[in-house]
């Protein structure tokens, strides 16, 4: 009698899209750093530009979160904590607050018109740019001017449609809807 051959199992649909959505992440993340980098225009500005990857990592969160984990999203912004030579790791340990506190409130969220959603994560957003003037000022780091930052906050709410409206088209990511299931008949 011959021995059986046995064939590797399949590999699962949905382990392998949330790895591609993992990497697409990934990728999208290290192209904002990136382009922050570039020397681009060496004049000061008086408008800063948004945090991108603020709003990509909540768009991200409120639509699927189990692309981006939550080591990812500490991954990812402590390496940009590094790049843009701010303190390591304390704006990357608050957006990661703010991150799971939209994580934890991602079902709830799914009835939410976008109006509402955009009011919950600009007060996120606040609350991540507030605790951070915080943490600088309790370890007497030198921090930038108040109207900048608060200039750079604007402009990071308002950015956020606009990075939804993007992951949406060019993604296909959107919110799964209440009592959604997968190919497995898993709920979402």
């Amino acid at each position: 009698m011959r021995p059986q051959r046995r064939f590797p199992p399949m590999a699962d649909p949905i382990q392998t899209a949330r790895l591609a959505y993992r990497l697409i992440y990934l990728l999208l993340a290290v192209l904002v750093i990136f382009l922050r980098l570039l020397p681009l225009d060496t004049t000061p500005t008086s408008w800063p530009g948004p945090n991108l990857l603020l709003c990509l990592c909540f768009a991200w969160v409120l639509r699927r979160p189990e692309y981006v984990p939550a080591p990812l999203v500490a991954l990812v912004f402590l390496a940009d904590d590094i790049l843009s030579q701010r303190p390591p790791g304390l704006f990357a340990a608050i957006a990661l607050l703010g991150s799971e506190f939209l994580r934890r409130r991602e079902a709830m969220s799914r009835e939410l018109t976008f109006l509402i959603e955009w009011l919950m994560v600009a007060g996120v957003m606040t609350a991540v740019f507030l605790a951070y003037r915080l943490g600088l000022a309790i370890t007497f780091v030198a921090q930038s001017n108040l109207s900048m930052e608060t200039l750079q906050l604007v402009s990071t709410v308002v950015a956020y449609p606009l990075v939804v409206g993007l992951t949406r088209v060019g993604f296909g990511l959107r919110k799964a809807a209440t009592g959604e299931v997968d190919a497995m008949g898993r709920r979402l």
